[in-house]
């Protein structure tokens, strides 16, 4: 399949026990549920193996527990792995809130270890109720998945503040995260909002930021592209959000991907674009990114 569209790697995210692994919250046997998240870990670390590297499926993280996550981070890097695959609100499972200084030990060890960490759309319990309250009840299904599908997009962006706001990336540097099925549009003007806001109502906390927060999404930060067009105007959109921030996606298997000719589908408004930008989008950011 990869080959029938042109595609030498693919990142693959999971889904069985919830997009950032959150359904294992149901559990209430701590053990059941390690071994659950080891055993799928090293079976996504099987599949990339036997794949010479051409399906990069990600590790889901034990968000429960602090130390878990430092140690599933360090165990599953050894089997290979190029990223992880985190909820965005572990407090659902008992653990603290992504922005509490307890989570400091797990941010080093991904940034040491080059493990980029991932927020997929609806990665958490949270994220999964907004998503089901989003339609209005009278909506048929099919308008109703219409709708759930437009808002996760935008649901990210919850996601991206608070992370920059936590000051992780002052503290981690060298730590990555990713953004993903979430689409760029909403980006810039997300981070000009949060500007704004702020300089208006957190001046004190501004401060103690290292730089303006809109400038950490350039500097950690990315998010995956695939259906936009931008008014048929892509240039100043990827100038907005940073050439070097921005991942192909082609969103396989969902209804909403660009399957079956992926990189045809987007041929015309990539060609509006520079050469070197093309190449970074389309393959040499994720290259870099998962030492691919």
């Amino acid at each position: 399949m990869l080959d029938e569209c042109g595609i030498d790697a693919q990142i693959i995210f999971p889904s069985t026990i919830g997009l950032g692994g959150q359904d294992l919250g149901a559990v209430s046997d701590d053990a059941l549920k390690r071994l659950s998240i080891e055993i799928y870990n090293d079976g996504m670390a099987e599949i990339q193996a036997d794949s010479g590297n051409r399906l990069v499926p990600l590790p889901l993280m034990p968000a429960w527990s602090v130390d878990a996550c430092v140690a599933e981070a360090k165990r599953v890097a050894g089997l290979g792995a190029r990223g992880v695959n985190m909820t965005s609100d572990p407090d659902d499972l008992g653990a603290p809130d992504l922005a509490n200084r307890a989570w400091d030990p797990f941010w080093e060890a991904c940034a040491e270890l080059q493990l980029p960490v991932h927020f997929h759309i609806g990665a958490s319990v949270t994220g999964m109720t907004f998503y089901g309250r989003y339609p209005w009840e009278s909506h048929g299904p099919n308008t109703k998945l219409a709708i759930g599908g437009t808002l996760l997009f935008i649901g990210n962006a919850r996601v991206v503040v608070n992370v920059i706001l936590s000051g992780i990336f002052d503290r981690h540097p060298d730590l990555k995260v990713v953004s993903v099925e979430s689409g760029v549009g909403w980006i810039p003007f997300i981070l000009e909002a949060l500007d704004y806001e702020m300089s208006e109502n957190a001046p004190t906390e501004l401060a103690r930021l290292a730089k303006p927060p809109s400038e950490y999404f350039r500097s950690n930060m990315y998010a995956t592209f695939w259906f936009e067009q931008n008014g048929g105007n892509l240039p100043p959109l990827i100038e907005a959000v940073g050439e070097d921030s921005i991942l192909f996606e082609t969103d396989f298997p969902h209804p909403t991907c660009l399957y079956p000719d992926p990189l045809r589908s987007v041929e015309a408004k990539m060609a509006t674009l520079a050469p070197d930008i093309r190449r970074k989008i389309l393959g040499g950011n994720a290259r870099a990114l998962y030492r691919i």
